[in-house]
């Protein structure tokens, strides 16, 4: 889930006014600092230091609060039991995984950073953020009647984690980003279409969050970080997806009512007639956080949307053939 990363902080002192567009920083030339407080990029402010404590207290207070009623609210509380889920989905739902831990440590560390907390706590403590943030839905599934915790939930949280953390370690830069792309989709079946409307619901909001169809998610790899002294555009990524498609329920053992008024009589298994399938892609992609520009709001701005793939031309492999789509959100 995201939420609005950026707010406005404003004291009834006299203090002189902090910029809190959170920068993005170009971690190929670190700055020198004038203190020996800080990091390579920002020195140590403790004014920001609060202002990214506070906002990322009240965005984890506000964002539970969105979680539990967009996703538990309709399901009773139980005792804490485990689930055994690594089947489901064609484990489209474990990349999700990754890349919600990813993204909430990339996020929380870039807070940090700029705060200029020392490289050791903005590695570690914004790192960390999104594992935390995924374990605690982990354990709300825990008790929840509908799911469970998911130790391959936890594993794949770490996996995403790990692979922030230890770019950062590396090179100090995140060379590698997990992203995402997808796109509101609706079905010409219309006994797929009334089963999506009673799993996915008519919102447009939830079918974009609960159904997998449309999701990829993207390894983009920037390639004049890895050839420096290569004429390569700085802007310009390689990315491979992974997606699924015909994805009705869990397994596909749905029952699919054709009935206009989803009675049953009729009833075709899900897998019998929509056979799901994996999706490989290999796309061309932009990294926006390596656009040059002097304004901050924009580096603010380029920044969260690099959360997403870049629009492209994309050739997919799925069901033992290669073909080409012409633009892949």
């Amino acid at each position: 889930m995201f939420l609005s990363l950026f707010g406005n902080a404003q004291d009834s002192l006299s203090i002189p006014k902090i910029d809190t567009t959170l920068a993005v920083i170009d971690t190929t030339k670190p700055a020198t600092l004038p203190t020996l407080k800080g990091n390579a990029f920002f020195p140590y402010s403790k004014q920001k230091t609060k202002i990214v404590s506070y906002f990322q207290l009240g965005a984890y207070a506000t964002n539970f609060a969105s979680l539990y009623s967009f996703w538990y609210k309709d399901y009773p509380l139980g005792n804490f039991h485990f689930f055994d889920d690594n089947g489901e989905y064609l484990q489209v739902d474990k990349v999700s995984h990754m890349f919600g831990a990813y993204t909430g440590g990339r996020v929380s560390m870039q807070m940090w950073k700029w705060a200029g907390a020392s490289k050791k706590k903005y590695v570690w403590l914004g790192g960390m953020t999104g594992m935390a943030y995924e374990t605690v839905i982990e354990v709300m599934d825990g008790f929840s009647s509908e799911w469970g915790f998911s130790w391959g939930d936890y594993v794949s949280n770490i996996v995403g984690t790990s692979i922030l953390l230890g770019q950062e370690l590396a090179w100090d830069e995140q060379r590698i980003t997990i992203k995402y792309s997808t796109h509101y989709e609706t079905y010409s079946d219309a006994g797929l279409e009334r089963f999506a409307i009673r799993t996915d619901g008519k919102d447009k909001l939830d079918r974009l969050f609960k159904n997998y169809n449309p999701q990829t998610y993207w390894l983009s790899a920037n390639l004049k970080s890895f050839f420096k002294k290569s004429n390569i555009p700085s802007w310009l990524n390689i990315a491979v997806g992974y997606g699924a498609e015909n994805i009705v329920g869990a397994y596909n053992t749905n029952v699919i009512p054709l009935d206009a008024n989803g009675v049953p009589q009729d009833q075709v298994n899900a897998d019998d007639r929509y056979p799901r399938y994996r999706q490989w892609y290999l796309a061309p992609d932009i990294d926006l956080t390596r656009i040059k520009t002097k304004s901050k709001v924009l580096k603010t701005v380029l920044f969260v949307l690099n959360t997403f793939k870049f629009p492209t031309p994309s050739l997919e492999y799925s069901r033992g053939a290669f073909h080409w789509n012409w633009i892949h959100f």
